[in-house]
């Protein structure tokens, strides 16, 4: 059976682990309402789209 031989260092430890951290989410602002939304996605405030009006907002 495979056992390690010595004890991993924090060091180690810690940089093996450096790339599990959540990234930080991006967010642009809508050419249309100026709310913040996600990139590539319809904004969930006044319901455009690349300039297009693609649903309904909820509000109205």
């Amino acid at each position: 059976m495979a056992v390690p031989k010595r004890k991993t260092s924090p060091h180690r430890r810690g940089n093996r682990r450096s790339h599990d951290s959540l990234k930080v989410e991006a967010f642009h602002e809508c050419g249309n309402c100026g709310e913040l939304k996600r990139p590539h996605n319809l904004c969930p405030a006044c319901g455009h789209y690349n300039g297009r009006q693609i649903l309904e907002p909820k509000g109205l």
